[in-house]
């Protein structure tokens, strides 16, 4: 009978270890949050030592390709940078997907579409089978878990929640590339997270900006991805199903990347960029009727043609014929703070 080496050469009994104890961190610190209402700074602090745990039990950025830079291919990168590095991925995911929760379904959806395309460019790979059990037992977790979370949701996933799979998306997928040194795999995982990592930068420039400060950092906005799609007036669940096509083309882009090089993945992309050029015209007109009501407080615009199906308002429902007791599906506010445009 031949012996299944799970962990592989190396023994990932400590960093498993590792990885449970800083998720252990941050569920309780987020919990609480959601409960009693945490500081921002004090679930930072918490995201930074469930971090340098992982770091403490061996998980850690330690390489990448450099083309042409040495015989190898690759720099081992000093402790230092090693430590920065590790550190800013895993708060900074962390962060990432639960910034991006904003919509049901929206964080616990592209999370499972990230778990699907790690686990095809870690089976490509060739990844420790720990990292591949991992990420498999991450996306069964949400697939049965989405139904319920999806709009309407009957299940909340909350600060604890979204924090945990941002956390252990980082985590997993450091361990998933821990052993490569070509440059397109350890891109790989960015290019799969994009949607999320994106949004959150633009998001911290946006608050430094508007705010003029650091602290501004931590204030909350309506000036995300996912809010601006219902200023304009998708429903949720139009919003959500066209961030999981972006995020699910992401990763697609990712695995063709890896496994055909990258004139194919340029290629895949060109596709893609022309199909959505083709329906945008389309698509939007349906969405620009003659009527356009905007909402004075936050900037959505109520579409007559779409209506909000999401509060029980049917399409070509007209302004003036919504009940009174409807309110902004985005700020809440009343039919009196809406105008014509």
């Amino acid at each position: 009978m031949k012996e299944v080496l799970i962990y592989g050469i190396e023994d990932y009994n400590i960093k498993l270890a590792g990885f449970l104890l800083g998720a252990l961190v941050i569920i309780i610190t987020c919990f609480i949050d959601d409960v009693k209402g945490l500081p921002a700074l004090v679930k930072l602090v918490a995201q930074i030592v469930a971090a340098v745990i992982v770091m403490k039990s061996g998980i850690s950025i330690e390489h990448i390709s450099v083309p042409f830079f040495d015989e190898e291919g690759f720099t081992e990168l000093n402790h230092i940078f090693s430590t920065i590095l590790t550190l800013g991925w895993i708060v900074g995911i962390t962060n990432s997907i639960n910034l991006i929760d904003g919509l049901d379904g929206l964080s616990s959806g592209i999370s499972l579409i990230s778990c699907l395309s790690l686990l095809i460019i870690f089976s490509l790979n060739g990844s420790p089978i720990i990292a591949i059990l991992m990420i498999t037992a991450l996306a069964g977790a949400l697939a049965g878990f989405l139904p319920f979370n999806f709009n309407p949701a009957k299940t909340f996933i909350g600060d604890a929640g979204s924090n945990f799979l941002g956390f252990s998306l980082a985590v997993i997928s450091i361990l998933g590339i821990a052993k490569t040194y070509t440059l397109i795999v350890i891109v790989a995982p960015l290019i799969v997270l994009a949607l999320p990592v994106f949004d959150t930068l633009f998001a911290i420039v946006r608050r430094m900006i508007k705010g003029k400060s650091l602290k501004a950092v931590v204030m909350p906005d309506k000036g995300h991805l996912h809010h601006k799609m219902l200023k304009n007036g998708f429903t949720q669940k139009e919003a959500v199903l066209i961030l999981y096509g972006i995020s699910a083309t992401l990763g697609m882009f990712a695995i063709v990347l890896l496994e055909s090089g990258i004139w194919k993945a340029i290629s895949f992309a060109l596709i893609v960029i022309a199909v959505i050029a083709l329906g945008y015209k389309n698509m939007f007109k349906l969405r620009g009727g003659e009527e356009m009501y905007k909402c004075l407080a936050c900037g959505y615009e109520y579409n007559p043609e779409v209506g909000d199906p999401d509060n029980g308002i049917a399409p070509g429902t007209a302004f003036e014929d919504l009940p009174d007791t409807w309110v902004c599906p985005l700020c809440g506010v009343g039919k009196d703070m809406f105008e014509e445009e």
